[in-house]
């Protein structure tokens, strides 16, 4: 089993960072998806935080630098990696570069994981960034807890450029990505804790909230900065993280669309 792991795993590896930079070289030339991804995570948290003043974030353990931290990060994974990821799915598709890769050594896995990585590697590094700027700037400290940060952070990496491709599915072409993508980031900012943490909802509304996709990665990256959370609220998270992860890799499986939808 060792000699047979590493002749399997070196090609594959070696398949994806070659797709990996050429989708990089593509995603570096369409400007206004890398503007979205860069400029609206560092932005928008400054927008929500008249909000998050009127709030008694004290009263539940939540710091206001740790809301914004939480905030940036969850914005990161929406359009970062979601919004961004639905455009270049549909695009390569259209294009039939998707079809055409079938046709080599490429899986399918390798194909959407290859595509999607420049655009997790940029959510990543971006939320590494805005958690060291937040650290600094807004005195949200250290993380307490930082295993439940990074937890959360590949929770939502992943799930988010799952949801990606599945929404790509059903999208028609790259302009009306924006629109397909859009009931997945309003609900997501609204109810996942991003703009709002659930802590401060009414318990029912939360309740149903915390069942929404993003809310277990959100969940975790403002338990492991504010170390607050139980034993049962963490497995909670995680199982729920994990039931969505399973259910929209099976999704993507099952109904991703590797020919242009004409």
């Amino acid at each position: 089993m060792s000699g047979i792991a590493p002749s399997t795993l070196a090609p594959s590896l070696r398949r994806l960072r070659a797709l990996a930079r050429a989708e990089l070289a593509l995603l570096g030339r369409n400007r206004g998806v890398v503007f979205t991804a860069l400029a609206v995570p560092l932005a928008l948290p400054f927008s929500v935080r008249p909000a998050l003043d009127q709030l008694d974030l004290q009263k539940h353990g939540i710091g206001i630098g740790a809301a914004m931290l939480t905030a940036a990060i969850g914005f990161s994974f929406l359009f970062a990696v979601y919004t961004s990821l639905v455009n270049t799915y549909v695009a390569r598709r259209e294009e039939l570069v998707l079809k055409r890769l079938r046709t080599g050594e490429l899986t399918d896995t390798e194909i959407l994981a290859g595509t999607a990585l420049p655009a997790v590697t940029l959510g990543l590094a971006q939320a590494l960034v805005l958690s060291a700027g937040c650290a600094v700037l807004l005195d949200a400290g250290a993380p307490r807890a930082p295993y439940l940060t990074l937890l959360g952070l590949v929770a939502g990496l992943v799930l988010s450029a799952a949801l990606a491709a599945l929404t790509a599915s059903v999208t028609r072409t790259v302009e009306s990505g924006q629109v397909t993508a859009l009931p997945l980031v309003f609900v997501s900012m609204t109810g996942s804790g991003i703009t709002i943490p659930t802590e401060v909802m009414p318990k029912r509304l939360a309740s149903v909230c915390e069942l929404l996709p993003l809310s277990p990665a959100i969940r975790l990256v403002r338990a492991g900065w504010t170390g607050g959370a139980s034993a049962y609220e963490v497995l909670g998270a995680l199982a729920t993280a994990l039931a969505w992860i399973v259910v929209a890799v099976f999704a993507v499986r099952r109904w991703f669309r590797w020919e242009p939808r004409r």
